[in-house]
């Protein structure tokens, strides 16, 4: 599938009528009729009712609304590409993990948006995705929670956020600070499932430590997957304690006794980037965390 597809389908769309769209899109009607057919033949569903007068079916419909919202997005693309390229917009992309969105993560990115000049591209990934979106340059900075060995990609520690048990609500151990070996006892939902490394080696690697293993009940493949299936009794979860700013009735929060069961926010950026944008950015999280 084309672009030239819909766009020729779009014009069909609007006007219902072929000859007044290849008109429009100035083309003879004979290619664009062939164009919609072949689009049809790709998705294996028909879109027009070819009759008098022409209709859309109720996929066409669909395929309308959905197809406009796309090319809109590609033309918001394509001119802001083009501002950047004429330099009248910067652009910066940051990657992140999603648990550190409790963290400083959004006052940066208020205090981002307030410049009309700056395009900003969030994308949600795994530390270990971000290592490979800087390295290509999809990325400016990213924003997770395991340490790499990269000489690429330079790491400083944020903050040391400490873990806590996430429980389903009315579980025993909800009465008091919890240790890791009684945790232990426990089925675990234990996330992400890949890519690896990840956060799940790093809780891995906590109980360990203490000569401890878990038995994982359920693979998960984010954060907030994680806490349903906690709260539906699967198992239970070691999440950031600043998850906890996200209240739900369904589960609750256990304090670990170790105080070396910690979680780093690191933020990443590649080796020498001494960029304007980047450096802006180092700066005003230091002042959020001032």
């Amino acid at each position: 599938m084309e672009l030239r597809h819909l766009r020729y389908f779009r014009e069909v769309a609007e006007t219902l009528n072929f000859t007044r769209a290849a008109e429009r899109l100035h083309i003879a009607q004979p290619p664009l009729s062939r164009q919609i057919q072949q689009l049809e033949d790709l998705l294996g569903v028909a879109l027009l009712e070819r009759g008098r007068p022409l209709r859309l079916t109720e996929a066409g419909r669909f395929f309308y609304e959905q197809s406009g919202t796309l090319l809109e997005q590609l033309d918001n693309i394509c001119e802001n590409t083009r501002r950047i390229g004429q330099g009248q917009r910067k652009w910066l992309g940051i990657g992140f993990a999603p648990s550190t969105l409790y963290d400083v993560l959004p006052e940066l990115i208020r205090q981002l948006r307030r410049d009309g000049e700056l395009e900003l591209g969030l994308q949600e990934m795994t530390t270990l995705q971000q290592v490979e979106a800087l390295k290509s340059g999809r990325i400016d900075i990213g924003f997770g929670r395991i340490r790499i060995d990269d000489p690429a990609i330079h790491q400083q520690v944020l903050s040391e956020d400490p873990l806590v048990a996430a429980l389903p609500a009315g579980h025993p151990l909800l009465a008091g600070p919890v240790d890791l070996e009684r945790l232990s006892r426990e089925p675990f939902v234990l996330y992400p499932a890949n890519p690896r490394p990840s956060y799940a080696d790093h809780v891995l690697a906590l109980f360990a430590n203490h000569g401890l293993s878990i038995r994982v009940a359920q693979w998960a493949n984010e954060l907030q997957t994680a806490i349903g299936l906690v709260a539906a009794g699967l198992g239970v979860a070691l999440v950031p304690a600043s998850v906890q700013q996200q209240h739900r009735s369904d589960i609750g929060y256990a304090r670990l006794l170790e105080p070396e069961a910690v979680s780093p926010i690191i933020l990443s950026r590649r080796t020498g980037d001494v960029s304007a944008l980047v450096q802006r950015c180092l700066a005003l999280i230091e002042q959020a965390r001032a």
